[in-house]
Parts: structure tokens; sequence; C-alpha cells
């Protein structure tokens, strides 16, 4: 059983294989990496992925059974790029695809919603079975800001009182390597999210407990967060998709309480004070 992993050298990409190690023999996986040299030290095999480049990803399919699809980081280029390995996918053979889509898609209003709708659409369309790994936030999509929050003594944003149900990037790393490792998946689709929920007021508070700092929440308005985020050196399409997910989240878009996270894992999710814990060392 050949599994591949897309965006092996990313954050997720590299946790899911250390995770599917646990699981399986490394002569079962394979780092897609559209620069092969950046994934030696992963210790699987590894074959070369542009996303741009046919030909070269129906030769790296070939042979591969379950294929894990990360959604790319490029935004507005997603839909291509997912579609574009799809139908490579579908060339080269491969059994099984399992895709990271987003959490509550059907309601959500998400700035990324179109893409990974867009992705599950294809999939569907591709005749190749599949799972939805549906992911809700990583808490470390918060805490790796949280330097800056420090320093400026402050955690800024506009996601009101919204509840966020996040859970440890190696979290969702493990959910995935257990479906990948697990038969009888295909059709299956997991709404991911952490145990607990937190509001941002809480993430400061927690900041602030952790630190011994008094670090409040700041809400703004949706354009003054995103000109903020601009005028703090992050580009202008970037500080708008943060901005408006923040309001996404006042929606509730990234609240569940399902718990299908850790029903998966066989555990509770990683607390967000752990996360934060860890980051502050």
């Amino acid at each position: 059983m050949k599994i591949a992993i897309t965006g092996a050298t990313g954050q997720l990409g590299r946790l899911v294989i250390n995770k599917l190690k646990e699981r399986t023999s490394k002569a079962n996986i394979v780092a897609l990496a559209r620069t092969p040299e950046k994934a030696k030290d992963l210790g699987v095999e590894v074959h070369p992925f542009d996303y741009g480049n046919n030909d070269q990803m129906v030769q790296s399919l070939k042979g591969i059974d379950k294929l894990l699809l990360i959604s790319g980081s490029e935004l507005g280029q997603r839909i291509k790029q997912h579609t574009n390995i799809i139908a490579a996918a579908k060339i080269a053979g491969v059994k099984s695809i399992v895709y990271t889509s987003l959490l509550k898609i059907e309601t959500s209003t998400m700035v990324l919603v179109p893409e990974h709708l867009g992705t599950e659409q294809a999939l569907a369309a591709s005749g190749i079975p599949f799972t939805l790994l549906r992911n809700g936030w990583y808490t470390e999509n918060y805490t790796g800001s949280i330097e800056d929050a420090i320093k400026m003594g402050t955690v800024y944003g506009s996601s009101g009182d919204g509840k966020i149900s996040s859970a440890a990037r190696e979290d969702f790393a493990e959910a995935a390597a257990i479906v990948l490792t697990s038969e009888n998946q295909e059709g299956k689709v997991y709404e991911l999210a952490g145990d607990e929920s937190f509001t941002m007021s809480d993430y400061a508070k927690e900041i602030s407990k952790q630190t011994g700092k008094k670090i409040p929440y700041v809400n703004l308005p949706e354009k003054d967060y995103a000109h903020a985020l601009e005028d703090a050196g992050v580009p202008t399409l970037i500080a708008g998709f943060l901005a408006s997910s923040q309001v996404s989240t006042e929606k509730g878009d990234l609240f569940d309480d399902s718990h299908q996270l850790s029903k998966l894992l066989g555990r509770p999710t990683t607390p967000f004070s752990k996360t934060i814990a860890d980051t502050l060392g």
C-alpha cells in the first residue's frame, strides 16, 4: 500500500509523514514536493511534484494507492492546482484521495469556501473514491503571532465573541494518518475541530495568565483590522483574508461541538492553553 502526501515539506505535511511512520512502514510512504531537496530529511521516498507540470505529476503518482491532497497555500490558485492534481491522479490510477477541506463548508461564510467547495466538486466528478477531512482552524494560526501580541501588549482582531473550536496542527495530522491507514474510509466526511472552544478574549486572558502580563483583546472593525495588519507588513491580500476570517469567526463558522476529531483520535484534542505554553517555551 503506497501512500503519497502533497505539500510534504509544509508544516502539516511533515507532521502527517511523521505520524504515518508510527502506523506503517516508511517504505509505504511517498513525499511529493515541488523542491525534492527540501524533503530529503523526511526519511521516505520523495517524488518531484510541481502543480503546474501535469506530466511530472502523473509520473510521480504512478503506483500510488492513496493520495493525501493537502490544500495548497496559494490563495486564488487552489482550484486550478487541485483540479490538475486530481486529473493527474486519475490518469496515474490512484485508487483513493483524502482531501483537507474546510469545516462546515455548506454553511460557512469563510472566503476560502469557493476554493474548497470547487475541489470537493472536482473530486466528485473525477470518479475516484475520496474522503473529506473538513478541518477547523489550527491553534497555531493564532500562536504564530503571539510574540507580536506580547510586544504590543494587546491582541487585536475582529471576531467579537465568536467561539473558535481549534486544535493543534499535530492533532489534524494524526487524524489524517489514521484515515490514510484505515480501511473503508472512502465516502466519509469528517467535520474536524477541537474539543474545547474559546473566544479571542479567552485567548488573550490565557496569554496574560501564562506571561504574567496584562494583555487585553481589542476588537476592531474589519477594515481597521485589515489596515492594521497591512501597517504591520502583512500583504494586502493576506491581510484582507485574515480580517474576513475573523468576521466569519464571529458568525460561528469556526465553532463545532461534534467532537469528531477526538473520536477519530481516540483521545481528547490538545487544549489551546498547551499550544500557547509550547509556543512560549
